[in-house]
């Protein structure tokens, strides 16, 4: 299905109901605490869940999801505990530069960085070597609990594909159009998001599946990228 409507036009409360009334909560970010749910977000960059999990699992085992043990911790040895993740030896100096940004600049206290402006927070992490813009906001979100919307592959694809925008957008783009078109809540912005990770793996592919899907009374061109 094609048609020209304009991204003001596409309801994307209507759209968030939809999801909600057919996936129900999501309880999405997986994490026993904000340090996990960090640690977690850099290691699941280029990488599935599964894996992450493997490697969160042997930090857990060796009691090193502790931000001082992370600083401790030898570059090498931390590389084969998080080997399951993949790209273990970039993924473990991501996680030393984040540690030592934590320590130098807030005495290692993950807490401190709840009452920083979010702007200035997230101006901050994108300085940290190895910290992008989806890795960032995915702290704030999900660990700080700071709404600040996550985009991602899955989320570019159906805000194309639903007139949301246009081709060229990137992501400061969409994370605009997300913000300042829904209520600014946390609670809000975490459930999106997952709502959306979750229709893009059942309906959304690369190949879209669209019969059935709980957004296809929505206009869409599923030929859009």
């Amino acid at each position: 299905m094609k048609s020209s409507r304009s991204a003001q036009d596409v309801p994307l409360m209507q759209m968030y109901r939809a999801l909600q009334t057919a996936y129900g909560p999501q309880h999405w970010w997986p994490g026993d605490s904000p340090t996990e749910i960090v640690i977690g977000a850099i290691l699941t960059q280029n990488t599935n869940w599964k894996n992450v999990e493997k490697a969160i699992g042997n930090l857990k085992a060796k009691k090193m999801l502790d931000w001082t043990a992370l600083r401790r911790v030898s570059p090498a040895r931390l590389s084969r505990l998080i080997r399951p993740a993949g790209y273990y030896n970039i993924k473990a100096r991501r996680m030393k530069n984040f540690v030592a940004w934590l320590f130098e600049t807030y005495d290692g206290d993950l807490d401190r960085l709840r009452s920083i402006k979010p702007a200035k927070l997230r101006r901050e992490l994108l300085d940290v070597n190895g910290i992008g813009p989806e890795t960032a906001d995915s702290i704030m979100l999900y660990a700080l609990d700071i709404p600040t919307f996550v985009i991602d592959a899955y989320t570019g694809r159906i805000a194309r594909r639903h007139y949301l925008a246009d081709e060229s957008a990137e992501y400061d783009d969409l994370k605009e159009m997300f913000e300042s078109r829904l209520r600014r809540r946390a609670s809000l912005f975490k459930e999106y998001h997952a709502l959306i990770v979750r229709v893009a793996k059942e309906h959304c592919r690369t190949r879209a599946v669209c019969s059935g899907c709980p957004l296809e009374a929505f206009p869409h061109d599923a030929d859009r990228h």
